[in-house]
This record gives structure tokens, sequence and C-alpha cells, in this order.
């Protein structure tokens, strides 16, 4: 690194959630900062596509199959990983998303959304994929005589609500409130060397919301896209790509007094008014 500071060699990293586009980036820029990096998907075929782009490119990194909604499935991934891996001293929570099913539509007014829709949204982005995880993962980071660090992936939504989402709204504006409790409980009760931040990405063309940004049919952009766009001053959706430098200054001694934040990546959407 021509930087120290924002050097990640013997620095041991897991990333939840890092078979998808946006985790397997951000997996790629830890392993490009020096980190290994261990991935976990719902599929070792997920985790292990990631870690290929890694090995491919001179860094270190091993995949596990991860099923965030079984406690089996969690305790055997993290036996697995502290076996390969001995510590952890970064936390990346990337997993998370939205169903078409918890989303306003023509076809579907708020009264109508599933109760079973809203709880899995819910879910998804805040029990399941960040408490839980983090209980089990962060517990080993304890005797980290350097702290560590603990990274949330909220989304602009959770202090501007967006149209049509209410289920991912409400998940990612408590995900963001958890991020600022948790950043307080381990600086306050365990170490002041702990750090716990989040990144909140603005519109990336993604698996999850493709249906609302795109016409299914001719791939043309939507109506709601389109306003996307014009009041994106950057006029362009977020590239995978774009999430890794922020999330190596987090994960790095370069934010060393930087905890309980929430850092936007929007191309400048939440900053301009409209006029």
């Amino acid at each position: 690194m021509n930087y120290p500071l924002f050097d990640l060699t013997g620095k041991n990293a897991i990333v939840t959630g890092g078979g998808g586009a946006l985790g397997g980036a951000m997996a790629e820029g830890l392993a490009e900062a020096g980190a290994r990096v261990a991935i976990t998907s719902l599929t070792l075929e997920e985790s292990n596509a990631i870690v290929d782009r890694i090995v491919e490119k001179g860094g270190q990194a091993s995949g596990y199959a991860l099923d965030i909604y079984s406690a089996e499935s969690l305790e055997v991934c993290k036996d697995a990983i502290l076996s390969d891996f001995g510590t952890i001293d970064i936390l990346l929570n990337a997993v998370g998303g939205n169903m078409k099913s918890a989303t306003t539509s023509p076809d579907q007014s708020f009264f109508d959304i599933p109760e079973d829709a809203i709880s899995k949204v819910m879910d998804l982005n805040l029990a399941r994929g960040v408490i839980i995880p983090t209980q089990l993962f962060a517990k080993a980071m304890l005797d980290n005589k350097d702290g560590g660090s603990i990274i949330n992936i909220t989304s602009m939504n959770a202090v501007r609500p967006l149209t049509r989402i209410p289920g991912y709204s409400a998940a990612k504006a408590a995900l963001h409130n958890f991020t600022q409790w948790l950043a307080v409980h381990m600086a306050q009760e365990y170490d002041p060397k702990f750090r716990v931040n989040s990144i909140a990405p603005g519109f990336f063309l993604t698996a999850q919301n493709r249906f609302l940004l795109t016409d299914e049919a001719t791939g043309e952009p939507t109506e709601r896209g389109k306003r996307i766009i014009d009041h994106t001053p950057m006029d362009r959706y977020g590239e995978a790509e774009d999430l890794k430098g922020v999330t190596i200054w987090l994960a790095s001694d370069a934010s060393r007094f930087v905890t309980g934040t929430m850092i936007p990546v929007d191309g400048g959407f939440s900053a301009y008014s409209g006029v």
C-alpha cells in the first residue's frame, strides 16, 4: 500500500452476503487492501464465485455457505471461519434486499401487502440479516487488542423514505438506529477502539430493484427510473465498485476516530432539492 493508514494487511474480514453484487465488490475491495476475507452466501457456489475473482487478482479469500435463518448454519459457519482464520478484525454485514411482494404497485395497494412479505423484508434487513449475525461474529472479536470494525449496509431511504417500499424503508431506518446504538455499546461496554458504522448506498441497479427501475419487457427505464436519474447530479446509477473505497476507509485505521456514522454513497441524490 502506498498509504499505510488504508493498509489492511494482516487483518481478517468476514463479509456476510458476500456472494451478491454489492457485497462481492466490497469483499474484493477489502482483499485488494490486503485483508484476508471470509465470504459467506446462501450457497457455497455463490461464495466461491467471488473467492475466485479475488484469488485471480492475487488476494486471499475463502468461501462459506450460510443460511442466516438457521441457528445451526450460523454456528457451523462461525466455527469454520474461526478455525480457518483464527481471529476476526472486520465484520461487514451485507445481507439485505427488498421483495416485490412487499412493494406497492398499480396491482397492489399498501393495504394489500401480505403480512408475511413485510415480516420477511424487516427480518432480512434487520434481525436475521444483521443483528443475529453480529451477535455471533462480533462476540469472537471481543478479545482483539486493537478492537475491530463493524460495517452495516443501510440505505439513503433510512433517513429519506422512498415511495412504494414501506417495509424496506422501515427496516433500513431501524438498522441506522441500531448501528448508532451498537457503536456506543461496543465502545463503552467493551473497548473504545471498537467502531461501528454504516454505508448508505443510493440507487444501484441490482436484482432486487431492477423490476422497479427498468421495464421487464423492454429493458427501458421506468418512469421511476427516469426520475431517479433526473434527481442524481452525477447522472447515473451507482456501480458496485463505487463502494470499495468507503469500505476500505471504514475498515482501516484511516477512520479510527469514526463511529456511529452513516456514509452516503448516492451520487448527490440526497443533496439535490430538484431546483
